[in-house]
C-alpha cells in the first residue's frame, strides 16, 4: 500500500504538499456529497453511512465512502 505521507530524507519533516486529503469533517464531506449537515447526522446516528469517531469529532473516510457510495448507485434497466 502506497504511503500518504513522504517524508524529507535530510530532516526528516513531514511534506504535506503530497499527503492525500483522505479523511473529511462534517462541514466538507456535506460539501463533497451536496447533502444536509443534518442529514450527514442523523445517518451517523442510524449507522447508515461508515464513519469514524474521533473524539467528538465525526470523521469520513473517502477510501470506505467511495465504495459505499457505488454500492448506493441504481443500475440501468434496460
Amino acid at each position: 500500500m502506497e504511503s500518504l505521507i513522504q517524508l524529507k530524507p535530510k530532516d526528516n519533516r513531514v511534506n504535506f504538499q503530497s499527503i492525500e486529503k483522505r479523511f473529511l469533517g462534517i462541514n466538507d464531506f456535506s460539501d463533497y456529497l451536496g447533502v444536509p449537515k443534518g442529514t450527514l447526522y442523523v445517518w451517523v446516528c442510524q449507522k447508515k453511512i461508515p464513519y469514524l469517531k474521533i473524539g467528538k469529532l465525526v470523521k469520513f473516510d473517502l477510501r470506505e465512502i467511495e465504495p459505499w457510495l457505488k454500492d448506493k448507485r441504481f443500475k440501468e434497466i434496460h
